[in-house]
């Protein structure tokens, strides 16, 4: 009877680890079935485009602002993200989607009116999630066109992921996001650039497909400005894949700039791009992710333009209180000599927006094509 019982038990065990491993396997079979590499080079849909074309020797501004898929209250930490306290302790964020769809509106209508103060003519949006687990899927590209029927955007995928179980306690899910680029002025052509990527297991899964966009505009001495909106790498060992990425776009930098063009390509480098690493208050010790890009990093005619005013980026390996999290630059601008770069702050209004909608503050930049 005791070895009937032991038999059926080991049956037992032996069936529920089988299903285990045929679970895990389906599921590993599932999500490599839906990756795929979006397409490069790719021309992307010009929505709501104007009619006013862009002059030569006048102003205007643009501005950069990462929204972090409208999840980032101040009690947000974000669970692939981990840091070390300067008391020598470890810290790991703890959350993989927005509280609540509430939350992601209030977030994402938030940066919507911080766009209304800056009043700029272009802007630079990141991780703008149109459906996602991680937002409850709230389209924020439509959000943001409540910034004007006076703006035509382009939009360029760059994560679309299946389902993420990870982490069990709440799973990323499954979440399409991309980059916004809105200009009040005639886009004539857009395209999507591919980045290099790790493409390594599991890391190709949870990263995302990174790409910039390249918005023309025909200008009057028929030349162009090339507007160029980036989302570079954040999860990346060494640095290895964003120096890959940097060299795909100082790339596309030196052939617009050979072609006589205007270049400004601005948004998330993911990289201390002001020298600010060491610039704001903090009680944490500076990330292993951190790494620096200055002009020598650039091609010739190229230059940061990027403020210290106030940081644009911060920890998200603990909720946020000001002058505790880790805080840098890595949110700004790279232009050609020929335009003239008149300001560039991170403040609205001469204000800190203090990372209230998002893990970043946006930057802006007021220049001329010259």
């Amino acid at each position: 009877m005791i070895k009937k019982i032991f038999k059926i038990t080991a049956i037992v065990i032996a069936s529920l680890i089988g299903l285990l491993i045929l679970t895990v396997l389906g599921y590993v079979i599932y999500i490599s079935c839906q990756y795929y590499r979006i397409e490069d080079n790719l021309n992307l849909e010009i929505s709501n485009n104007q009619s006013n074309s862009v002059q030569l020797n006048q102003s205007y501004k643009i501005s950069t602002y990462n929204i972090g898929f409208g999840a980032y209250t101040h009690d947000f930490s974000f669970f692939m993200d981990s840091g070390t306290m300067k008391t020598g302790e470890k810290v790991t964020g703890k959350n993989s989607t927005a509280k609540n769809k509430q939350v992601v509106l209030d977030n994402v209508n938030g940066a919507v009116n911080v766009a209304k103060q800056i009043d700029a003519d272009f802007y630079l949006f990141q991780e703008v999630d149109i459906k996602g687990t991680r937002s409850h899927n709230v389209n924020q590209l439509e959000l943001l066109t409540k910034l004007g029927n006076n703006f035509g955007y382009t939009f360029a995928e760059n994560f679309h992921s299946a389902y993420l179980m990870y982490p069990f306690n709440d799973p990323h899910g499954a979440n399409t996001a991309g980059i916004a680029t809105l200009s009040k002025f005639k886009i004539d052509e857009a395209t999507r650039i591919s980045y290099p990527i790790d493409e390594s297991f599991p890391n190709k899964y949870f990263d995302l497909d990174r790409c910039f966009s390249i918005n023309r505009f025909k200008l009057e001495n028929e030349k162009e400005f090339v507007l160029i909106n980036s989302h570079m790498s954040a999860y990346d060992e060494g640095g290895k894949i964003r120096q890959k990425q940097l060299e795909k776009l100082n790339s596309i930098l030196t052939e617009e700039y050979n072609k006589g063009n205007y270049v400004i390509a601005g948004g998330d480098f993911n990289h201390d791009i002001a020298n600010s690493i060491n610039l704001f208050p903090t009680k944490q010790e500076v990330p292993e992710w951190i790494f620096q890009l200055s002009n020598g990093n650039l091609p010739n005619h190229f230059s940061f333009a990027a403020a210290t005013d106030d940081a644009t980026c911060r920890s998200t390996d603990i909720p946020y209180t000001k002058g505790v999290n880790y805080s840098v630059v890595i949110d700004g601008f790279i232009v050609s000599d020929n335009v003239q770069v008149e300001n560039v702050t991170n403040l609205v209004n001469g204000e800190s927006v203090d990372f209230m909608f998002s893990d970043h503050n946006p930057a802006t930049l007021t220049f001329k094509l010259v």
